[in-house]
């Protein structure tokens, strides 16, 4: 994480934010926001109910910022994950990194097993709504496909606007089916690689793009998700108390 982003997470100068985010994160995990109060996170964090105060102003400020936390770190994986290997970029790469990368987040488990709370909370506001959806693993797929259609790393016999509906389609598919495995009809090996076959053969060109295109679509997909950074960010700010 950048230096820059350090200073603006209350937690990492406080150790008091820290251990009340994480136990946040885990109440919410198990008993979903609407059951969780302030004193309850306060008492598993071993502070005061007005030290939480301190630094959130309210609950939903504080599971929000907890969200915006969870989104992050979403964000800076696949930022590192594609800045370390260009060919990350690659649909049958992508797609399997974004859900599973999206799954291991608490909260985003939550949602899958519809916290129709916590989805409240997270699209009250106008803006705080635009940002979930553009964090939407079949979202941020979608946002980079232009950049993969333009250096070739997807099939031209197709028009763009349906191979973004079907990346979005398969990857709510899988992601929903991944989340709940004993809602699938049979069990797998790898449903990674099952993602990976199919979004291979639906999306990607018979010849394989070369090493400069892989690059230059690497390049593009990192400034879209570095974009989307900033603005979860923006919401980190706004969610805390940055006096403390």
């Amino acid at each position: 994480m950048e230096d820059s982003t350090v200073s603006r997470l209350v937690e990492h100068h406080s150790h008091k934010a820290a251990r009340i985010l994480d136990s946040a994160r885990e109440l919410v995990a198990d008993h979903g926001v609407r059951k969780v109060t302030v004193s309850e996170i306060a008492a598993a964090a071993g502070v005061g109910k007005g030290t939480v105060y301190l630094y959130w102003p309210t609950k939903e400020d504080l599971i929000l910022g907890l969200f915006a936390r969870e989104l992050l770190s979403f964000l800076d994986e696949l930022i590192t994950r594609v800045t370390a290997d260009p060919a990350v970029v690659l649909p049958r790469h992508l797609a399997p990194l974004l859900v599973r990368t999206g799954l291991r987040s608490p909260l985003a488990r939550r949602l899958a097993a519809k916290d129709g709370e916590l989805l409240r909370l997270l699209t009250e506001q106008a803006g705080d709504r635009d940002l979930f959806d553009r964090t939407q693993p079949s979202a941020m797929c979608q946002a980079v496909m232009p950049i993969l259609r333009e250096h070739g790393l997807l099939r031209q016999d197709r028009p763009l606007a349906d191979q973004s509906y079907a990346m979005h389609a398969v990857l709510v598919g899988f992601g929903t089916t991944m989340s709940n495995p004993d809602s699938a009809p049979t069990r797998v090996g790898d449903p990674g690689e099952v993602l990976a076959d199919t979004v291979a053969l639906l999306l990607e060109p018979a010849v394989a793009p070369a090493e400069q295109a892989v690059t230059a679509a690497a390049d593009g997909t990192v400034a879209v998700f570095r974009q989307t950074r900033d603005a979860v960010l923006d919401l980190i700010d706004r969610s805390q108390n940055l006096q403390q």
